[in-house]
């Protein structure tokens, strides 16, 4: 039985689901409206459509690195509950698809989500798994990185999510020094949130607002008023040092040691095991970060099911 773009848009305001889902719906039944509809039921895919208003606000960031050491991916998928993000099917999904992102390399999410793992696409895989579990499921983002040495570090079961990338002169990935180095400087970066690695790679706009806020710091504080402008500009320099290490991990202390700083870090590490290390990028995720959160309102709930 032929069927046609309106049997198409019939269908999918019929179950909420998504068009290319209903046309092969009805390809599937030789466009059969109503098996059509049952096909989309079996396979959850009109289930997952009804729970896409839902708010996907909890989830968990989660990475995958070649064995080599040299490609690495982290991905954040979002669901409704932190019971779920906890729920060993959802981390396997998120992992298969970070190691999906690692190998093929795609250009931006569509390209991800059309792509296949086994028979599947990466959307297949969610819309599946959002009728499974029960909680709407979405895809939020992801980065990949690829060089020398990637590191991938997982803080608070998927709260904070960093990958590290290190630059060296040789293949040093084997080396147990070297790569206790790269997660302590990972988990470094999970935990005091800088931006950048180094001063040079602030824009000139963040760095000229910071001067503009230093500059009516002094000119509010009276002792600075008879103060000539070149020791005040000095002054400016010097409190621009500590905005530099605020945002810059390059110089801050080290969270494991604070006698020595990432800095002195990696050039003793790179004197001790004969080679040349320095930092290159890094990538920090925190799951939800500017995501709507839901409203749970447990006595609006109770009032509900009581009248029910």
């Amino acid at each position: 039985m032929a069927f046609t773009a309106k049997d198409v848009a019939a269908l999918r305001e019929r179950t909420g689901a998504g068009m290319m889902d209903c046309k092969k719906a009805l390809t599937h039944t030789d466009g059969d409206m109503d098996k059509a509809a049952e096909y989309l039921r079996e396979q959850g895919i009109s289930v997952a459509a009804k729970k896409a208003s839902r708010i996907a606000s909890e989830g968990a960031v989660v990475a995958y690195t070649a064995e080599n050491g040299k490609v690495g991916a982290m991905v954040e998928i979002n669901c409704e509950s932190d019971f779920v993000a906890r729920n060993e099917a959802f981390v396997e999904i998120a992992t298969s698809i970070a190691k999906q992102v690692a190998q093929l390399n795609p250009a931006n999410n569509e390209e991800l989500l059309a792509s296949k793992i086994g028979d599947s696409t990466v959307e297949e895989i969610i819309t599946a798994a959002t009728a499974k579990i029960g909680e709407k499921i979405s895809f939020r983002r992801f980065v990949r990185q690829e060089g020398c040495k990637e590191e991938a570090y997982i803080h608070m079961g998927g709260k904070i999510g960093v990958l590290l990338e290190m630059e060296t002169d040789k293949d040093v990935n084997g080396n147990e020094q070297f790569n206790a180095m790269c997660h302590d400087i990972a988990m470094h970066i999970a935990a005091f949130a800088p931006q950048y690695v180094y001063n040079d790679e602030v824009p000139a706009e963040a760095t000229e607002h910071e001067k503009e806020i230093l500059r009516a710091q002094l000119a509010n504080d009276p002792k600075n008023a008879n103060k000539p402008q070149e020791i005040l500009d000095k002054m400016i320099t010097g409190r621009l040092g500590k905005f530099y290490k605020e945002v810059c991990v390059i110089d801050q202390e080290f969270a494991k040691d604070a006698s020595i700083t990432i800095r002195q870090l990696v050039e003793k590490t790179g004197k001790e095991i004969g080679a040349s290390i320095s930092i290159k990028k890094f990538t920090r995720f925190v799951m939800g970060e500017g995501l709507e959160k839901k409203n749970e309102n447990f006595a609006e709930e109770i009032a509900k099911m009581q009248t029910k």
